[in-house]
């Protein structure tokens, strides 16, 4: 066995640990070097030995015994120990978990021992140079080989190599130690919005490299000239070697397109350094997001007597730049259709497969996503080789945000949230940013992180921006890690958002502007008195994909396609963060801050995105893809007009088809067929003609036109057929008919008064109506009861102002709501009136609707008519009176149904949902759905959803068919500012559980089918970080008036 005695000491400095020196954060660490994991490779991932303890002095010591006491347990490697019964996750977005006081940590420090063995593979050379990789350890560690210490790193997001050459039995079992820190000084800089969790989450490996010579790091430039037509590749090869070696560099095809050798180069070097190679590619294919073209270098050296001598690696030809102030690929201003994603899975938290993250981006590329921003650290290593073969720009970006610092501030100087952003940030971030930012003896480890995620990552041509970090303030500490960059790939462009001047990034970057200050930022903010700028303006957050949202998303869009120097943005964000959870009690459910006892919390804000913790779609995910699809159209009279929002390429991939539809109680097809689109070039407009059916046909129908633009060809994200973008356009229209109003036979009305109850009575129904109360408690039709009296209010029917909130309500709306007493209004019966006629029944009542305590409400006017065939008209007049509020959730109608009413049918919007400012995913048509519980949004924090917009009818009813219609009354009903294609709501929730609900295993369905008609509903907006909902998007206090016919269906 060959051992060195001794290794390093456990501290850099005697007498304080390596895990509260903001000095030290690597010993005896390799050089960073480009991602690539040998033949010669052996991988360590599986079950380790494990020992948990409460601080580090509790930590087992390296013992030649190799037995395992009681206290030690086993742990899977990759993953994290918190999700493996050791300690508890813990759930932060801004505020610290420890007491800030940096660069100490808590003395109370849980830190978790690995402990394996492993043998060297007798195949493998007898002297080569052996490493231990780690590439991801949260937060800090030490590592023993054979009770050997031979290392300390931390960064918890970065790789970490050890030489451990000489610690290593070639010949027998060896052990390596791995003592885990969950809070180190670098805790203060990994302040990410996302759990704290621990332990060795990425791979490790025990690599074999050649000793004599080997190539130990390459840096590929796939280039283009000024003009964009010829290539260079520029290699930069690191090589130790201890005798003369020849480099060759070759750039061929992929094997898939036939392995044709392109071009190559060589070179010789005698002793340890760097080889420098140019190799011209003529005319290369370039690599864009929409053109992921690329070739594989091979970089050989000989003569190589051991393995690997060879290295493959995929490169792209593409050149990135700074262009009349905008940001170019290959000459050209590309649009950034974006979203922010952390590594997350909801069993293993940050331990995430890589086929898992291949299904990310793959479902990210099928829903126009073409951007992805690395929040807030660089991602798994393997994402980035997804990328450049699938196509996505990329912002890479370093493990760094330390805005904890903020809450420090501050708290104490009682700052509250609804103090100016920009005030807040003049009184707070100075300070903030003295604590490690603009803290010279933090520069050495924000420079760190830099210095390892370019090296690791500097080979993937997707990677078009470095980024320095997230939420860190501003200090010099940022333009040590610019200028590094620039001076280590100046083919790159930098990102940070906290340099609000960009005096050392290459781009103004914002987060959650409201649209008219984002437009206002984009004509001023580093704009010359000319006119010109140097720089473009991007959102590396927006429209925070929180619950039931994002609104806005068509505003901002609509910005970006209006001003060129916004060039686009990345949505806040991809994924919910749950993590599954089963409590003792039996219920299940994605847990969220807090659901682990975890104090201090931030509660559910890490369930924020646009898919859910199991990472399928959520509304919000379909609603961004209509919004950004690349391709816009509309119609002008009988033409289509194209418009191709590509950057680089034309439409010919695509295939365009067209129906007409006509919706009356079920859809028709009228026609269908192909369109023939001739080639539209990136960024320009064409007409198309429609076919001549389309303008000649005269129906007195709902007839709408949709047209679809889907893939000719499969690709490697998506089968052939797969929809890019579609258009629906109503070609006529007709007024909602009643189902049954010709064929009902008329009865004899009679009307019994008894107490405070009348009774009406026709043929084959009954309707009874409260006198006290002034709303009606019951109607049977056929013998099927159509609606009753609900425990709660006594009413079959009731105006309804109310719904639960949603997350971006609860910032603004919902106190202000509240402030208002909307959720306690009560009724008071000014007047009501029965007249009977031959024909008809006609209430009519006065109630007045009100909170306790204020002065303010509605009065208003409902007339109830009963006709003699048993339909029910309700007409709704509102005059809100006194200190009222300005918005209120909904303005609509209450219905209790029977919970045997199961099944849906509806004329408007679907089959998803559809709010005022998220309705672009939805298309009109007739859809239908067996059970109520298929209406509802399954948003994983229980919340306002599953609203329909645009209603012309909908039946609630029996399986059999009977039930009850609802349709739009009469134009003259309505008030100028309602729509009659209504908004309607069902479901088994009542608000109030909806409201208690921490969880949708927590959700008590009522024992009823819960409808709702609204003539107004507000809008989502994203008022949980950013702008609420747009003012003409809400549902107004104002005098208002609305009708509604009810009429039995299948009895």
């Amino acid at each position: 066995m060959s051992s060195q005695q001794g290794g390093i000491p456990l501290q850099e400095v005697e007498g304080r640990p390596d895990y509260c020196n903001e000095a030290v954060f690597r010993r005896n660490t390799l050089p960073p070097r480009s991602y690539y994991i040998p033949e010669t490779a052996l991988l360590l991932n599986g079950q380790w030995d494990f020992h948990y303890a409460l601080s580090p002095l509790e930590a087992p010591e390296p013992v030649a015994d190799a037995s395992s006491p009681k206290d030690w347990t086993t742990a899977q490697v990759p993953g994290h120990w918190q999700l493996q019964g050791h300690g508890i996750p813990h759930y932060t977005n801004v505020q610290y978990p420890i007491p800030v006081c940096p660069p100490y940590v808590p003395s109370e420090n849980p830190t978790g021992t690995y402990r394996r063995t492993f043998h060297v593979p007798s195949t493998w050379e007898p002297g080569s140079h052996l490493r231990l990789r780690f590439d991801g350890v949260d937060s800090a560690y030490h590592v023993w080989v054979n009770r050997v210490l031979v290392g300390y790193a931390q960064g918890a997001r970065n790789a970490s190599e050890f030489d451990v050459t000489s610690y290593v039995d070639r010949a027998g079992p060896n052990e390596v130690l791995v003592r885990v820190y969950q809070w180190s000084d670098g805790s203060y800089i990994e302040d990410q919005d996302q759990w704290w969790l621990s332990g060795i989450y990425r791979d490790v490996h025990l690599i074999s490299l050649p000793s004599h010579s080997r190539i130990e790091d390459w840096f590929l430039r796939g280039d283009l000239d000024s003009e964009y037509q010829s290539g260079t590749l520029n290699a930069t090869i690191d090589i130790k070697t201890a005798s003369t070696v020849t480099v060759n560099v070759a750039v061929r095809e992929l094997p898939e397109n036939g392995g044709a050798s392109i071009s190559s180069a060589e070179g010789q070097i005698s002793t340890d350094g760097k080889l420098e190679l140019s190799i011209p590619v003529s005319n290369p294919k370039k690599w864009t997001v929409e053109t992921p073209y690329l070739y594989i270098v091979e970089i050989s050296l000989s003569p190589s007597a051991s393995t690997p001598g060879l290295i493959r690696q995929k490169v792209g030809f593409r050149k990135v730049e700074l262009k009349n102030g905008l940001i170019c690929v290959n000459g050209t201003a590309i649009r950034l259709r974006g979203v922010n994603r952390h590594d997350h899975h909801p069993r293993f938290g940050r331990a995430v497969p890589l086929d898992f993250i291949r299904k990310d981006l793959v479902l990210m590329k099928t829903h126009n996503i073409n951007a992805l921003r690395c929040s807030h650290y660089p991602s798994h290593p393997g994402l980035f080789g997804l990328a450049d073969e699938l196509g996505l720009w990329l912002i890479d970006e370093a493990d760094l945000e330390c805005h904890g610092f903020y809450d420090a501030v501050a708290r104490p100087q009682d700052i509250a949230e609804e103090v100016d952003y920009e005030e807040r940030k003049k009184l707070t971030f100075p300070q903030a940013a003295r604590y490690t930012s603009d803290n010279p003896s933090w520069k050495a480890a924000y420079l760190d992180r830099m210095v390892q995620m370019v090296q690791r990552d500097k080979n993937h041509t997707s990677i078009i921006i470095w980024s320095l970090g997230n939420e860190a303030f501003y200090g010099e500490n940022h333009k040590a890690m610019y200028e590094y960059s620039k001076e280590a790939d100046p083919g790159r462009l930098v990102h940070y958002e906290g340099d609000v001047h960009a005096e050392s990034t290459d781009m103004y970057s914002y987060m959650y502007p409201a649209v008219d200050r984002l437009i206002t930022l984009a004509k001023t903010e580093g704009v010359n008195e000319d006119g010109t700028f140097e720089k473009p303006v991007i959102l590396c957050e927006y429209a925070h994909a929180m619950g039931n949202g994002p609104g806005w998303l068509e505003d901002y869009e609509e910005a970006f396609r209006t001003y060129p120097r916004l060039q686009g943005g990345f949505i806040w964000e991809w994924a919910n963060h749950g993590l599954w959870k089963e409590d003792d009690d039996g219920k299940s459910y994605y847990a969220c801050g807090g659901d682990f006892g975890d104090v201090p919390n931030d509660g559910n804000f890490v369930m924020d995105g646009l898919v859910y913790s199991t990472h399928k779609p959520t509304p919000g995910l379909l609603e961004l893809k209509k919004v950004i699809q690349p391709v816009r159209l509309a119609v002008d009279e009988n033409n289509l007009v194209v418009t191709n929002l590509h950057n680089f390429i034309g439409l010919e991939y695509l295939t365009a088809s067209w129906k007409l539809e006509a919706f009356g109680e079920n859809t028709s097809l009228l026609s269908s067929g192909l369109l023939e689109v001739q080639p539209i070039a990136p960024g320009t407009t064409s007409k198309v003609a429609l076919p001549e059916i389309i303008s000649s046909l005269k129906l007195e129908k709902d007839v709408y036109l949709t047209v679809t633009f889907r893939l000719r060809d499969s690709t490697s994200w998506a089968e052939a057929g797969h929809e890019i973008a579609w258009l629906q356009h109503q070609i006529s229209s007709t007024e909602p008919k009643l189902s049954t109003s010709l064929s009902r036979v008329t009865s004899v009305l009679n009307c019994e008064n008894a107490g405070s109850k009348a009774t009406i009575t026709g043929l084959d129904f009954s309707v009874v109506f409260d006198k006290a109360r002034g709303y009606i408690t019951n109607w049977v039709a056929g013998g099927v009861s159509m609606i009753e009296a609900n425990p709660a209010t006594g009413a079959a029917i009731i105006p309804g102002f109310w719904r639960p909130a949603t997350d971006n309500d609860n910032p603004l709306s919902l106190p202000y709501w509240k402030r208002f007493g909307v959720d306690a209004l009560t009724s008071q019966l000014r007047s009501s009136t029965i007249e009977v006629t031959t024909d008809q029944v006609e209430i009519e009542t006065v109630v007045f609707i009100s909170p306790p305590v204020l002065a303010w409400g509605y009065l208003a006017t409902t007339k109830y008519t009963i006709s003699a065939t048993g339909i029910l008209t309700i007409a709704v007049s509102l005059k809100p009176t006194g200190y009222i509020p300005k918005h209120v959730p909904r303005v609509g109608l209450n219905l209790n149904l029977p919970r045997r009413f199961e099944n849906v049918k509806w004329h408007g919007l679907g089959p998803g949902e559809s709010y005022p400012d998220k309705q672009q995913a939805q298309r009109i048509g007739v859809w239908s759905v067996d059970s109520v519980a298929e209406l509802q949004t399954p948003y994983e924090v229980p919340q306002e959803n599953g609203n329909r917009m645009k209603t012309r009818w909908v039946t609630v009813g029996e399986p059999h068919g009977r039930g009850l219609r609802v349709t739009a009354g009469d134009a003259i009903g309505w008030s100028e500012n309602s729509d009659r294609a209504f908004s309607f709501l069902a479901t088994r929730h009542s608000a109030a559980t909806i409201e208690a609900a921490a969880h949708p295993c927590d959700l008590v369905e009522e024992n009823a089918t819960l409808l709702r008609l609204d003539a107004k509903v507000a809008g989502v907006g994203t008022a949980a970080c950013g702008p609420g909902v747009r003012e003409d998007l809400l549902a107004k206090v104002e005098n208002m008036s609305f009708v509604y016919v009810l009429e039995p269906v299948g009895v």
